[in-house]
């Protein structure tokens, strides 16, 4: 295990007719947890995670791309301004 990890015990209460946990407000800010997680089922227990995570896939990062229209006109002739790398003296 991590040396960085840590075990935080959770009392289950009742929430309504239901049960739930409360997070305390340095997890919630340590992990960036807003209005929601999302509990990931694995073999060894259950993950509580951020539902915001800030990785995009390859799609979401070319809609992304499309959605702010940068312009990449320029591109082609910067890597053909003939300039090579600078030499090492």
């Amino acid at each position: 295990m991590d040396k960085s990890s840590r075990n935080i015990e959770l009392k289950v209460v009742l929430i309504g007719n239901s049960r739930g946990v409360r997070l305390p407000k340095a997890v919630l800010d340590k992990y960036a947890i807003r209005d929601a997680v999302v509990v990931e089922e694995r073999e060894e227990g259950l993950l509580l995670r951020s539902k915001q995570d800030k990785r995009l896939s390859w799609e979401d990062t070319y809609k992304e791309m499309a959605r702010e229209r940068e312009d990449w006109s320029d591109l082609d002739a910067t890597v053909a301004d003939g300039l090579d790398p600078e030499e090492k003296w």
